[in-house]
C-alpha cells in the first residue's frame, strides 16, 4: 500500500471540510454572530491539517489498489468527522466527546442530537449541522470525485467502499461520469426541496436546512419538536415526498435521466419500498384508529409521516409515536431495521438485499425438493450471481451480530434492555430515534459515555456498511507483506 498517496488525499479531504465550512461562515457573517470567527478558526485548523498531510504525502502517480480505496474511505471518513466536530467545541455548547457524537449522527445521517436545546445554538451552527447531513448523504467521497477528479481509474475502489447496498453492475459505465451525474441529481432534488418548502411557508434559511436534511434522509431539524413544530399537513406530504424520493437508488435517477422515466417504474426495488411503506402505514392507521380512538384522517397522516420518515432513515418526527399502541411501534422498528433501497441516501439493511434473501431461500427450498433444479434468482430483470447473493449473506448475518453486540454492549452501561435494542437498530440502520428514553421526543444528550460512543461506532459502520471500518481494525490490512 502506497501510504504516502493515501496520506496525501487525506490532506486533500481535509481542504474539502474546510471549503464546506465557508457556507456557514458566510451565514454567521450575515447574521452578526459571533460563530463566525469560530468557523474562520475552524477552517484554518482544517486547511493545516490538510497541508501537513499534503507536505507528508506523494502525490497519486498511480492507480488505486482496493485497500487504499478502503483506507482512503475509512479514514476519510474519520477524519472527516473529527475536522466537522470543532465548529461544536468551539461554540461550547458540547464537549469534545458530544461533538464527535454529533458530527458522526450529521455525517452518517442518523440525525441523533445530543443538544438538548436547539434554540440556543447560533444559526451558522444549526446551518452546518444540517449541512453534514449533505456531504454525508451523498457521500463524501463521491462528492469529492465528482468535484476534483483526477485520481484516476482507482477511484472505483473508492466509490464503491462508500456506495450502499449489493450491486452487481454500474448503470453509469465510468465512474467520475456516475459521480458527476448523481452530484447534478442531488443538487436538483435539494433546490427543489428547498423551493417547495419555502412555498410552504418557511423562510429560506429553515426551507434549506430542512431540505438539506430531507434529500440526504437525515433528520437533523433546527426546531427541538423537529417537523411537529410546524403542524403543517401540506409540508408533512411535501417532505414525504422527497423523503420517499430520496430512499430509491440514485443511480435510477440518473438512467431515466438518460433513457427516460420508464425506468422508475420498472424498477422492482423501488416499488417493493413504496409498497412496504404504504402497507406500514396502512396497517399503523388501523392499529392507531382501534387502539387509541383517532380520527382516520388524523392517523392516516402521522402514520404515512412517520413510515416514510423512519423507512428512508430521516429520522423526522410529527408525533411522539412513543406514545402509539406496541405494533405500531413493532412495525417502526422493523423499518428502521430495514431501510430503504440500495445506492440511496438511506441507511438500514436495505430492500434490495430483504428480497434477494427471500428469493435465495425460496430457491434452496425448491432445490432441496428437486436437486436437479436450476433455479436463477434475478433483480430488475437481470441474474444475481452467486458472489454477490453469498455477499448479501455475510452482510446480513454480520449485521445482525452487530446489532445484537450494540445491545449487550449499551445493556451493560446500563441502559434498559429495550431501549437499548432500539438505539442499537436504529443507529445501525441511521434513522436516529428510537423508543423510551431516546425516543421520538427526547435527545442522547443523557447517554453515558461509554454507550455514546458504541453508538458513534454503530452510526459509522452503518453508514459505511461495515466492513471498510472493521478492515482498519484488521492487523493484517496494515501487514505490508499482505499486500
Amino acid at each position: 500500500m502506497n501510504l504516502l498517496l493515501v496520506l496525501y488525499i487525506l490532506g486533500r479531504l481535509a481542504w474539502a471540510c474546510g471549503f464546506g465550512m465557508l457556507i456557514p461562515l458566510a451565514a454567521g457573517a450575515w447574521y452578526g454572530e459571533s460563530m463566525t470567527f469560530m468557523f474562520f478558526l475552524s477552517i484554518v485548523l482544517c486547511a493545516a491539517v490538510g497541508k501537513l498531510c499534503m507536505m507528508h504525502g506523494a502525490v497519486p502517480e498511480e492507480e488505486l489498489t482496493n485497500r487504499e480505496g478502503v483506507a482512503i474511505t475509512g479514514l476519510g471518513w474519520m477524519l472527516f468527522a473529527v475536522l466537522s466536530m470543532i465548529p461544536y467545541v468551539l461554540s461550547g455548547h458540547v464537549s469534545v466527546l458530544d461533538g464527535l457524537f454529533e458530527s458522526i449522527s450529521g455525517l452518517s445521517g442518523t440525525g441523533a442530537t445530543v443538544i438538548p436545546d436547539l434554540d440556543v445554538i447560533p444559526r451558522s451552527l444549526s446551518l452546518w449541522r444540517s449541512l453534514t447531513h449533505w456531504f454525508g448523504g451523498l457521500g463524501i467521497i463521491v462528492i469529492f470525485i465528482a468535484l476534483f477528479p483526477q485520481l484516476g481509474r482507482g477511484t472505483v475502489h473508492m466509490f464503491n467502499a462508500e456506495s450502499t447496498g449489493p450491486t452487481s453492475s454500474r448503470r453509469v459505465p465510468r465512474i467520475k461520469e456516475m459521480a458527476k451525474a448523481l452530484f447534478c441529481v442531488y443538487i436538483s432534488f435539494t433546490a427543489a426541496a428547498t423551493l417547495v418548502c419555502m412555498a410552504c411557508g418557511l423562510e429560506f434559511i429553515i426551507a434549506l436546512e430542512h431540505a438539506l436534511s430531507t434529500i440526504p434522509t437525515g433528520g437533523f431539524s433546527p426546531y427541538n419538536t423537529s417537523v411537529a413544530y410546524f403542524n403543517s399537513p401540506v409540508l408533512e406530504g411535501c417532505l414525504t415526498f422527497f423523503m420517499i424520493l430520496s430512499s430509491a437508488n440514485f443511480g435510477m435517477y440518473v438512467a431515466a435521466w438518460k433513457r427516460g422515466p420508464h425506468i422508475i417504474l420498472r424498477d422492482t426495488e423501488f416499488r417493493t419500498y413504496v409498497g412496504i411503506v404504504f402497507l406500514a402505514t396502512a396497517l399503523m392507521t388501523i392499529n392507531i384508529i382501534l387502539t387509541l380512538g383517532w380520527d382516520g384522517t388524523e392517523a392516516f397522516r402521522q402514520a404515512l409521516f412517520q413510515a416514510a420518515s423512519i423507512s428512508s432513515s430521516t429520522g423526522f418526527v410529527s408525533s411522539d409515536f412513543d406514545q402509539w399502541p406496541s405494533f405500531s411501534k413493532l412495525i417502526l422498528l422493523l423499518l428502521m431495521f430495514l431501510g430503504g433501497c440500495a445506492g440511496s441516501t438511506t441507511g438500514g439493511l436495505k430492500v434490495t438485499r430483504l428480497m434477494l434473501l427471500c428469493k435465495t431461500i425460496y430457491a434452496r427450498i425448491l432445490q432441496k425438493l428437486h436437486p436437479s433444479m436450476v433455479v436463477r434468482i434475478r433483480s430488475n430483470g437481470e441474474e444475481m450471481p452467486e458472489e454477490v447473493l453469498s455477499g448479501v449473506a455475510r452482510f446480513f448475518l454480520v449485521y445482525l451480530g452487530l446489532d445484537v453486540l450494540w445491545t449487550l454492549l449499551l445493556a451493560a452501561d446500563g441502559l434498559p434492555v429495550f431501549d437499548a435494542l432500539a438505539v442499537s437498530i436504529t443507529t445501525m440502520g441511521n434513522c436516529g430515534p428510537g423508543f423510551g428514553l431516546f425516543g421520538a421526543t427526547c435527545t442522547y444528550a443523557d447517554m453515558p459515555s461509554f454507550s455514546k460512543m458504541v453508538v458513534c461506532l454503530s452510526m459509522l459502520m452503518g453508514r459505511l456498511e461495515i466492513f471498510p471500518i472493521l478492515a482498519l481494525f484488521m492487523p493484517t490490512f496494515w501487514h505490508r507483506q499482505s499486500w
